[in-house]
């Protein structure tokens, strides 16, 4: 799989509907990077749109551990994409240069994993230097 593209990534899936599951998360066999930083997304109300936003250097997954979450993704290329997160064994893969943005069913719940450390300079919050920045790069 191409890593400089989102992408759903399914986790393994070890147990039964008996007893239940448990999805590993590495970067054995699931993650295209090492875990820096972990954060849950909860409460957002329906029609809030978060995210907004793309990364220079930070590589996130992004897993709905509750609810359903929609995924809106803008390449630097200019290719969209729409990833629907509606169960904790898939996730979408987000590179950097990436825009994303989540919008959330009322109960949704959101587990990110990151590959950097919290640095508010690795984020582009304006879609205009996104796009000004991607294109000379």
């Amino acid at each position: 799989m191409n890593n400089n593209k989102p992408h759903i990534i399914e986790l393994p899936r070890l147990g039964n509907i008996e007893i239940g599951y448990i999805s590993p998360i590495n970067t054995i066999g699931g993650l295209p990077f090492d875990i820096k930083r972990t954060f849950v997304t909860y409460y957002t109300p329906d029609l809030i749109v978060r995210g907004r936003h793309a990364h220079y250097v930070t590589e996130q997954f992004l897993i709905a551990v509750n609810g359903k979450i929609v995924v809106n993704t803008e390449s630097a290329n200019g290719e969209l994409d729409s990833f629907l997160l509606d169960t904790p064994y898939k996730g979408v893969y987000i590179p950097p240069n990436v825009w994303h943005t989540m919008q959330y069913q009322k109960d949704a719940v959101q587990l990110v994993f990151a590959s950097t450390e919290y640095d508010e300079k690795d984020y582009i919050r304006n879609y205009e230097s996104f796009k000004e920045y991607w294109s000379k790069h």
